[in-house]
């Protein structure tokens, strides 16, 4: 790596909210993997093959579980043992490896973003800062539920403080986008994904950050997805401060993936054309390898080409706008009103939510999650509500129709995406509906 050692002037990791502004005023889609990798040498090659693959594309460091954790020790015990970590290790790997890492890589054309899963990102945003990286995601919600323990008013304070980090070291060129669209990545009626993208984004704005992106998870049929998004772009426009710039990005189906290749592709497919068909501005595609490994370069160079193919090839009949007429549309404002009536600070009243049960989460075990909702799929297999809990849309739903989940009815569940595309594929000519393991 010492023949790549260069500075890298602030801003060097470009600006992810101009650069996908800018793509989509030309209709182009936006196209991301979620990769990382321990070795300097691997992480530079995936970025540069991300880099060099067809169509926009931006390039991501996913960082380890360790740091994810702040556990730095184990992260310098596996280093030093040679063992591969799951992700680039950004805040023990030091300045000077990482700046090689970018080195004539990252810029305007070619933005950056730190995926990293943590409840606490202070350690994150000062090393990314420091060798010129500007955007990252996550939330004080979304990185807390789905990941750990640690209570909600914790995760708060350590957010706020990184927002705040992020805002004075790269002033409006900082990017934060909310992981709040993608709660535990499954059986979340999507109004529930819609409010806390809204919320989280609220809380980066109402913390100085001037860019954000608002995330929304692909789920379990396609029709209630183009809904949730319409409403998520409605209620973004109606909440969120005038001046911040925002987009909205679209996650490949982030649960039990199909084990064919052809049914990992076809949902890959649907989650292209899904992010098309709504206006949304970005794609964070998952790849045909996901239910049998950790997906390589190739792999991940093969989702988006493939994704950017299918997002050229698909012409949308405009971007949808069912929002004020939809269920989603409703249950997600009243979400959103119930948060906000109870503190003028965002902070302060999502922790007040979550403490009497005016958001929560089905089927996640966090201590300061309530336990009360619930969810399952109607036959049409949309996610509907079996049981709201405290949440302050009761009266809007009706949960006749849900029965509780047994273990089986959740695995069944569980794996209904899976089934639904591996199927799908038999049906189809000329898909071959072999293992994405297989040679």
């Amino acid at each position: 790596m010492s023949g790549v050692l260069a500075s890298l002037s602030a801003g060097a990791g470009g600006d992810l909210g101009r650069f996908v502004r800018l793509s989509s005023k030309q209709q182009q889609l936006v196209v991301q993997p979620r990769m990382g990798f321990s070795d300097p040498v691997q992480m530079r090659k995936g970025l540069a093959a991300t880099r060099n693959a067809a169509g926009p594309t931006a390039g991501t460091l996913t960082l380890d579980s360790y740091t994810r954790t702040r556990d730095y020790a184990s992260v310098r015990r596996a280093l030093g043992a040679g063992e591969p970590l799951n992700g680039f290790p950004l805040v023990t790997a030091g300045t000077a490896v990482t700046r090689g890492v970018l080195a004539d890589l990252s810029g305007p054309d070619f933005p950056l973003q730190v995926r990293h899963g943590s409840p606490d990102p202070r350690d994150v945003v000062t090393a990314m800062l420091q060798v010129g990286l500007t955007a990252t995601e996550g939330g004080p919600i979304s990185y807390s539920l789905p990941y750990g323990r640690a209570p909600l008013v914790k995760s708060m304070a350590h957010w706020r403080e990184a927002c705040r980090t992020l805002v004075d070291g790269c002033g409006p060129a900082g990017h934060l986008e909310t992981f709040g669209g993608c709660l535990l990545g499954q059986l979340c009626p999507p109004a529930l994904l819609v409010a806390m993208s809204v919320l989280e984004a609220l809380f980066f704005a109402a913390e100085g950050v001037q860019s954000v992106s608002l995330s929304y998870a692909q789920q379990t049929n396609e029709e209630q997805d183009v809904e949730a998004i319409a409403a998520l772009r409605a209620l973004a426009g109606e909440f969120l401060p005038a001046g911040v710039d925002r987009h909205v990005v679209v996650y490949t189906y982030m649960g039990v993936f199909p084990r064919s290749r052809a049914g990992a592709q076809l949902l890959l497919e649907q989650s292209a054309r899904l992010a098309v068909r709504t206006g949304s501005e970005r794609l964070i595609v998952k790849t045909v390898a996901e239910a049998h490994k950790i997906p390589n370069i190739a792999d991940n160079v093969e989702a988006l080409e493939l994704a950017h193919e299918v997002a050229t090839g698909y012409t949308s009949e405009g971007v949808p706008e069912p929002a004020e007429r939809s269920q989603t549309y409703a249950e997600a404002r009243a979400l959103i009103l119930g948060v906000l009536n109870l503190h003028t600070d965002i902070g302060t009243a999502l922790l007040r939510a979550f403490e009497k049960g005016y958001m929560d989460v089905p089927f996640c075990l966090h201590p300061d999650n309530a336990g009360r909702s619930r969810s399952y799929l109607d036959a049409r297999g949309r996610l509907q509500w079996s049981a709201t809990g405290r949440m302050p849309i009761g009266a809007m739903v009706d949960t006749r129709g849900g029965e509780a989940l047994t273990s089986n009815g959740l695995l069944e569940a569980l794996s209904f995406v899976e089934q639904t595309f591996d199927r799908k594929a038999l049906e189809l000519p000329g898909r071959l509906a072999v293992s994405a393991g297989s040679p």
